[in-house]
């Protein structure tokens, strides 16, 4: 059996004294370490419809897509993907944590072989790690995940935003926004503290750099409220106030979400937000209450404190939230979107059994090809699943760490 150690303790110890650039060339010339010829780092464009090859010197490759190629369907599917016209070489997802960065290409004479696959899923694993930390000293990978030009309200959004997608053992959370070049309202945050999963989506009201502005204070207030150990009803006043102190005529429509995952109690504070879906058994079986507080910066002509829906979620539960700008995109005939098609989109992707990143991923693809692939409107959804393991943790193997991949995603 293969195995991947020295490759990656040595691209542990490189990479470091390297800059961004020097990346690829790095992770290539570790490639003789698992008997492979050459190694290719791919990664996804910010739609998320592309594969892109971050390329050192001496190779050559082209973009790939998504939907039609089988390094595409080694990102969705998150399996290991060989080709019987292509069998020196095998695609293995790139992921950080749980978050979907791209792909690896490995060409290797063993390819054909199983044996060479937890040496490419532990060197994926390693070398997804190092894009992540190399990637805030450079700009190459910023500018290799774009295929437009990024405006600069859409660039404070996502300087700010967390990775798209968070899992544990005993909860999923994803989250899919568009139009990702010109995003401005639309923001997202969460955190995991001790047995409280706190998530936070916002929308503002206006476009352009003064919704960002907006966006940007929000999430901030967000943050810093969780972090001073608020409750949830002060989280919302404080947010409430900051708005009104520094934006006195504009407002943000929120839903803020405490889960905790040892229990599956869910507590919502809907200010002035569409409501969120209960999705159970592969359906949508309501809509959860609200509003139950007045959008953020208007909370001074409210007669009462927000108020803190409360739910117990079942085993397998997930809470769809999502912002106007998914049921309000209109098809060429004028007719929105809407609530029951994105319940029916949903629930066949669940159905379907799709991994919860690809359910989303699919979701604002289709918004967009039902708009013609222009949006009016930030479209951003957000899918929380909660599936309480009934063994937390994978017990260690007697004969060291050869473990199989996990799959935290499905």
């Amino acid at each position: 059996m293969l195995d991947a150690g020295d490759a990656v303790r040595w691209l542990q110890l490189a990479a470091p004294r390297g800059g961004p650039d020097d990346l690829p060339l790095l992770v290539n010339r570790a490639a003789p370490a698992i008997d492979a010829t050459e190694i290719v780092i791919y990664l996804a464009d910010y739609q998320q419809a592309s594969l892109v090859p971050l390329l050192g010197a001496g190779l050559e490759r082209g973009e790939l897509s998504i939907e039609t190629t089988l390094a595409g369907r080694a990102f969705t599917s998150l399996d290991v993907q060989r080709a019987a016209d292509s069998p020196d070489r095998i695609w293995v997802p790139l992921l950080v944590g749980c978050e979907r960065m791209g792909v690896l290409e490995i060409v290797s004479p063993a390819a054909g072989e199983r044996a060479i696959d937890e040496a490419a899923w532990e060197l994926a694993t390693c070398v997804g790690q190092l894009v992540v930390n190399r990637r805030p000293y450079g700009d190459i990978v910023e500018r290799l995940r774009r295929r437009l030009p990024m405006q600069v309200a859409a660039e404070i959004v996502w300087g700010l935003l967390p990775p798209l997608t968070f899992a544990t053992d005993d909860m999923v959370l994803t989250t899919i926004l568009e139009p990702c070049y010109d995003v401005g309202g639309d923001i997202f945050d969460y955190a995991l503290n001790d047995d409280v999963l706190s998530v936070g989506l916002f929308d503002t009201c206006g476009h352009g750099i003064k919704a960002s502005t907006l966006a940007s204070l929000a999430v901030s207030a967000y943050r810093n409220a969780r972090r001073c150990g608020l409750d949830l009803v002060d989280t919302a006043l404080s947010i409430d106030k900051w708005i009104r102190s520094e934006h006195p005529h504009l407002f943000a429509t929120a839903l803020l979400i405490e889960l905790e995952p040892s229990t599956g109690r869910l507590r919502v504070i809907n200010a002035g937000h569409p409501g969120a879906l209960l999705l159970r058994d592969g359906k949508a079986i309501r809509e959860l209450p609200g509003p139950t507080a007045l959008p953020l910066g208007l909370g001074h002509l409210a007669t009462q404190r927000p108020q803190v829906y409360e739910e117990e979620l079942h085993p397998g539960d997930r809470i769809l939230a999502y912002t106007d700008g998914i049921t309000d995109a209109r098809g060429g005939d004028g007719e929105r979107f809407g609530l029951k098609r994105l319940v029916d989109f949903v629930n066949r992707a669940l159905n379907d059994q799709l991994a919860t990143p690809e359910t989303m991923r699919r979701l604002v693809r289709a918004v967009v090809a039902y708009q013609s692939g222009q949006l009016d409107d930030d479209a951003t959804a957000l899918l929380l699943e909660w599936r309480p393991p009934v063994k937390p943790f994978l017990p260690l193997p007697a004969n060291g760490l050869h473990l199989n991949p996990p799959r935290p995603l499905d």
